[in-house]
């Protein structure tokens, strides 16, 4: 048969693959705005700052304090989230597409999220360029339409999620949050530290720390 023959050419691999991804982000995403970015819970000591990078150019008069909202002592780097109701360890932002923090837990997943959500939309990309020929004509885009539509769509989708998956590599590589970088200036640990980002250890140890 037909399909027997296009499995035998490899034909039918690519859409096998390309499923497999789309599936994988959907995956992903539930997983991601599911899961616990790293609630603080009440029971936690303010000494068991796990991960954080905290080092020594943190001034000492920069004392970790109680939460105004939920009471609990809040480690260092971590922020209170109005929308989520809990204070989060290495807060980075609150994502409205996720209904959910990213911190300290659920960040890396968060990264892998986004660079399957770019392959896949790349590939969609690259499938609906290539069934578009053009013609000026009325006819041609009456027939043409969905498929134009589909793909700035996906054009425009697929440049949100590439540059909000650089800035956040950028970020990361330099040991920093969404939210330390956006307000630097009225965070305590950062604003009385000697050095601009004193979380910093190189591009290398950055990335490893993070991602393992």
């Amino acid at each position: 048969s037909d399909l027997q023959k296009q499995e035998e050419r490899g034909e039918l691999l690519q859409p096998l693959i390309f499923v497999f991804l789309v599936l994988c982000s959907i995956l992903l995403y539930f997983k991601v705005s599911l899961m616990d970015p790293g609630f603080v819970k009440p029971e936690e000591e303010e000494g068991e700052d796990k991960g954080q990078g905290v080092i020594p150019q943190i001034p000492g008069d920069v004392k970790l304090r109680r939460c105004g909202y939920c009471l609990v002592k809040q480690p260092m780097r971590a922020r209170h989230c109005q929308l989520c109701q809990h204070c989060v360890r290495r807060y980075d932002h609150h994502c409205p597409w996720l209904e959910n923090c990213v911190g300290e837990r659920n960040h890396p997943l968060f990264i892998v999220y986004l660079s399957v959500q770019l392959v896949v939309l790349l590939w969609g990309g690259h499938v609906a360029w290539s069934g578009l020929y053009f013609e000026q004509s009325w006819e041609w885009l009456q027939h043409n339409i969905f498929l134009l539509v589909s793909f700035l769509l996906i054009l425009i989708f697929t440049i949100v999620v590439l540059l909000l998956l650089v800035s956040h590599l950028y970020l990361i590589s330099c040991n920093t949050t969404t939210w330390e970088f956006m307000s630097h200036h009225r965070i305590s640990y950062l604003r009385h530290s000697e050095l601009e980002n004193p979380f910093d250890q190189g591009i290398i140890l950055n990335l490893w720390r993070f991602f393992c």
